[in-house]
């Protein structure tokens, strides 16, 4: 009797002492980092087809509140910091000289800022990089054998009636997608626990499904990934084998520290391993730039990838996530590794990157990309360029081929704004009527693996300067003045908030895409905070 009363009432203390254990267990893994890893697709209910992408989790893929963008803005994000271009004068300095290649990541980066109710911080606005997130619809005039066509405009200026706006555009050819050249991709992505949120691993595994779909059997992928430390989980697959690329991708899971250094290394080594000659040979980093571990700040980091730069390899980076951005580093190692920098805040920003703009963000047709813009001291009494102001150059870099610039991508589209004052003698009706030269745009340019830079230069003069400029020059007009507000948080608000609105909307052109009217809809919500 003893033994039995013993064990009934001892049974219960031990089924309630390991629920007890059980729950403390649990708590623990959560808060170490180590949550559950994203969700992988449900094989046994998506079968695949043919050579088809497994369907990513449904939540995912199709509901885009999976993302939980919960944005912390106490100060964990890092931004190089950006002295505004000022006004130049013609008879001091005639000479603008600066990179001329753009990343697009500011854009989609602020934008999310805003769609959560806030301002961005001013170092985040890079007045370039909004500025050519959208296409424009003037048709480009693309000579024979000309790698550039030149497309130039000049109008009112948007911020001083008594001024002029410069508008400089230059393209080059875009390339069927089954005309490109083979890719060797790596993919190194981050799998540290700063990358266990919704809006970082599981945004980057629908990210590089999409990728993947653009991909054939000439292609190649190896996939790295780092934390604590690193591994090579895939290694040299053909592109055509997507379900065994999209398998390795969404088993992916994240959980430690960040030991970016290693993982760039070993990511370059796969990249020489599989080196396709004349092809696309590209790793691309997708990180929220967190580095904790080895290489830590953009000096050391800025030197180590400009030493890989004479393998032909190119390094672009994907961004994502908020509160502990490290923009600064994600933009040091795009610009040093002679690739792109995006950031990625939806699916929507990843299918334009990755999908409708695969040429131009990943098949490099001119390397070291320099552009210099020469006023007329005669007719031009001063001049500023809006943006650019992280890759201003020196005059004489323009012709040092030893000087590195920025690489350009096929069916590329770069506009360049200078705000402009005329000689006080000279009026803008005068210019016009007897197309009076108001400077020269010079281009230097590589081919790809080539040393020596060859030169494209053509004027501009009052004969740009239309009685009614274009929805183009306009539309432009209204992202400039967005992005003069951003940087300078809100300052001179009303007036500028409906001349943004104005232009944007009366000029949204064939907006193919939908991007402009999705601009519009972002002024309407910068105007709420």
């Amino acid at each position: 009797m003893t033994n039995t009363k013993t064990n009934k009432t001892t049974a219960p203390r031990i089924v309630a002492l390991l629920l007890a254990i059980l729950l403390v267990l649990s708590l623990s893994a959560c808060s170490s980092g180590g949550a559950a890893p994203a969700p992988a697709p449900d094989r046994a209910k998506e079968p695949y087809s043919g050579n088809a992408a497994p369907a990513p989790p449904a939540s995912a893929y199709d509901n885009e509140a999976y993302y939980d963008f919960s944005y912390d803005y106490s100060g964990g994000e890092r931004y190089t910091e950006i002295e505004q271009n000022g006004e130049r004068y013609t008879d001091e300095q005639p000479e603008a000289t600066f990179s001329l290649k753009v990343d697009t990541a500011s854009y989609s980066n602020v934008k999310r800022y805003i769609e959560d109710g806030h301002l961005p911080p001013s170092d985040a606005v890079r007045t370039e990089e909004l500025i050519n997130w959208f296409g424009y619809d003037e048709p480009l005039d693309f000579q024979r054998g000309a790698p550039f066509a030149f497309y130039t405009e000049v109008g009112p200026s948007p911020f001083d009636e008594d001024k002029l706006l410069g508008l400089v555009r230059v393209g080059t050819r875009a390339i069927d997608k089954k005309d490109l050249p083979p890719s060797n991709l790596v993919f190194l992505i981050d799998v540290s626990g700063s990358m266990n949120s919704h809006e970082r691993l599981p945004l980057l595994q629908n990210s590089f499904a999409m990728l993947t779909e653009t991909l054939g059997r000439d292609d190649v992928v190896s996939i790295v990934t780092y934390a604590s430390g690193t591994r090579v989980v895939l290694e040299g697959v053909r592109g055509s084998d997507s379900r065994k690329i999209n398998d390795a991708i969404y088993n992916l899971s994240a959980g430690g520290s960040t030991a970016g250094e290693r993982g760039i290394q070993l990511a370059y080594e796969l990249a020489e391993e599989y080196y396709i000659e004349g092809g696309n040979n590209r790793v691309i980093l997708a990180t929220d730039g967190d580095f904790n571990i080895g290489i830590s700040n953009t000096e050391e980091l800025s030197s180590f990838i400009a030493g890989k730069r004479d393998t032909g390899i190119y390094l672009s980076v994907l961004g994502v996530g908020t509160g502990n951005i490290r923009d600064d580093i994600m933009e040091t190692l795009a610009k040093y590794g002679n690739g792109n920098y995006n950031y990625l805040d939806s699916r929507e920003t990843a299918e334009k990157v990755l999908v409708n703009e695969l040429g131009s963000n990943l098949f490099t047709v001119a390397d070291d990309v320099k552009a210099q813009v020469v006023f007329d001291p005669e007719t031009v009494y001063s001049y500023r360029l809006i943006g650019y102001e992280n890759r201003m150059l020196k005059k004489e870099d323009f012709d040092d081929d030893k000087k590195d610039a920025g690489e350009i991508g096929a069916g590329s589209d770069i506009i360049a704004l200078f705000e402009f004052e005329l000689s006080s003698k000279k009026d803008a009706e005068t210019s016009r009527s007897r197309g009076m030269h108001f400077f020269d745009v010079r281009v230097r340019y590589k081919d790809p693996g080539e040393a020596r830079s060859q030169l494209v230069e053509f004027p501009v003069s009052g004969n740009h300067f239309p009685a009614r400029n274009t929805e183009d020059y306009n539309f432009v007009s209204a992202v400039a003045l967005f992005g003069d507000y951003l940087r300078n948080h809100g300052t001179g608000a009303r007036d500028a908030m409906r001349s943004m609105i104005n232009l944007a909307e009366e000029n949204l052109g064939e907006d193919k895409n939908g991007y402009r009217e999705d601009f519009v809809d972002l002024l309407y919500s910068l105007r709420r905070i």
